[in-house]
């Protein structure tokens, strides 16, 4: 795998995963695009994206939400040079760690999720990663299904505690302590 040289421009960048459209706007597999959207709300339209800037830590933090379709998402690497920030961080949702958790990885595979694929297509896996749980997904059900499918009311409120948490999370990533918001938060769990 490629490894994308960084220079020091003290600016990081957040990409959140999800699908565009109102249809999408509220399923499970759109949480990268909910967690942004809870830290910011001036977002606006690029080529294939939407950014918003806003400050984290005292950085500053270029936040994007690809506008392709999740198995496409790191097509915004084609208008994005990925050396221009001190560092990647991509959220997202996983079905493999139950909802009420997050997981802080500093890199790795994608794990199946085709959006983190695609990301990785492009700049390799070299870069911190938050994963939000979306899990477990039912017996009796697809996974296609689950991801597109809505929280319910009583995951919404779990949810809703669980982007917090996430926004405490990034704000040690970005300050430079991965390690420490991997021992804090890799363990911690939302519960009604």
């Amino acid at each position: 795998m490629k490894k994308v040289k960084r220079r020091k421009n003290n600016i990081h960048l957040v990409v959140g995963l999800g699908n565009p459209g109102p249809r999408y706007a509220f399923t499970r597999h759109n949480v990268g695009f909910m967690f942004l959207d809870k830290i910011a709300n001036n977002w606006k339209r690029k080529h294939n994206y939407e950014e918003a800037k806003i400050n984290i830590a005292e950085k500053n933090v270029l936040l994007i939400k690809p506008l392709t379709f999740m198995n496409l998402s790191g097509e915004i690497f084609n208008y994005i040079n990925p050396s221009d920030f001190d560092d990647i961080i991509v959220v997202y949702d996983d079905v493999n760690i139950p909802l009420g958790k997050i997981r802080i990885r500093k890199k790795g595979s994608d794990g199946g999720h085709n959006g983190l694929k695609s990301i990785i297509a492009y700049i390799g896996e070299h870069f911190p990663r938050i994963r939000i749980g979306i899990g477990p997904k039912p017996e009796n059900i697809d996974l296609v299904n689950f991801v597109l499918g809505e929280f319910n009311n009583n995951e919404l409120m779990i949810l809703h505690k669980v982007l917090e948490i996430t926004t405490e999370a990034l704000e040690e990533i970005v300050a430079g302590n991965i390690s420490s918001a991997m021992n804090k938060f890799n363990s911690f769990e939302v519960k009604l």
